[in-house]
């Protein structure tokens, strides 16, 4: 896997795609709909990108950003395949790789942005704002634009909007840098989000739906959660996203869970296997056999890393 996320144009966003995916998804754009590609690294760093453009029966539209609005490239390639190793090398930068090698670049001149004004918040509201802000970052599932979103939103009553879209970017990119400055020191061990994200993965591959950090609440996910995975699955597991802001603030981690026969005998064995996975996976885990019980995850170290 890469440590990218490609976004297609008609919304589909593939966190770690393989090489072979990339390859595949250079060569399928060009029909309507699905005529480019966005290419950010994990973590995702502001103005940090490479982007393709082709429709069909023409060229391809190589661009890249290295971060400033005078540091942004563009070149065009008649087939796929100077595409193809470009994208994917700067997707393995750091790796000896010189992608930029044998392509005509262009820097587009592109004018300055405006200066953002500073926020006119008093210190309980700003307060307030970078605390919400700063538990999304932590619980680690937003997009630097879903960011941006929440605290554009935040504070608003009424007709009154006190945070621009280009203060909440500039506020949320602040914290998320800082978020990606204290990641960089973890170690490069597993962490535990990611034991549950590898536990999901093998209850997932084992016929039942499991989805983190899935819906609101428990009444919205155990109305929706029928609907999230396969037509055959046996049952599920998930967390919601209070759980997800309850872990992040060290309390532990709830997993709900069921089958979709509705009968307890099939909840309890859901339970326990949902159970097997996550201990497997170095996870401490807390309940009775009760089907009427929730799981309990914990005690739980709640380092997940960004990726945006």
């Amino acid at each position: 896997m890469l440590a990218i996320t490609v976004e297609t144009e008609n919304g589909q966003r593939r966190p770690r795609a393989t090489a072979d995916q990339l390859v595949c998804l250079v060569r399928r754009i060009g029909g309507e709909g699905d005529r480019f590609l966005v290419v950010q690294r994990i973590p995702d760093l502001p103005g940090v990108f490479i982007q393709v453009w082709h429709e069909a029966g023409g060229g391809y539209t190589l661009q890249y950003r290295d971060g400033a609005h005078d540091r942004h490239f563009e070149t065009t390639l008649d087939e796929p395949e100077p595409v193809i190793a470009a994208m994917t090398g700067w997707a393995r930068e750091g790796e000896g790789e010189d992608w930029h090698a044998g392509l005509d670049w262009e820097r587009l001149d592109f004018a300055p942005p405006a200066p953002v004004p500073p926020l006119e918040l008093d210190a309980e509201d700003r307060g307030l704002l970078e605390a919400r802000v700063r538990e999304v970052i932590v619980a680690g599932y937003a997009t630097r634009g879903e960011l941006a979103e929440l605290a554009e939103d935040y504070l608003v009553t009424g007709g009154s909007r006190p945070v621009s879209p280009e203060q909440a970017r500039e506020l949320t990119d602040r914290m998320w840098l800082e978020r990606v400055a204290e990641q960089a020191a973890w170690a490069d061990e597993e962490t535990d989000p990611e034991r549950i994200t590898r536990a999901f993965a093998v209850l997932e591959k084992a016929g039942l739906t499991a989805r983190e950090h899935f819906t609101c609440c428990r009444s919205c996910g155990q109305s929706e959660i029928g609907g999230a995975g396969a037509p055959d699955a046996r049952g599920f597991v998930y967390f919601h996203s209070q759980s997800t802001d309850a872990a992040a603030g060290g309390h532990g981690l709830t997993l709900h869970y069921g089958g979709f026969d509705g009968s307890s005998e099939t909840t309890a064995s859901v339970g326990r296997e949902a159970v097997a996975a996550l201990e497997r996976c170095g996870l401490a885990v807390e309940w009775d056999g009760d089907p009427g019980q929730a799981i309990d995850v914990t005690p739980l170290d709640w380092r997940k890393r960004l990726v945006g």
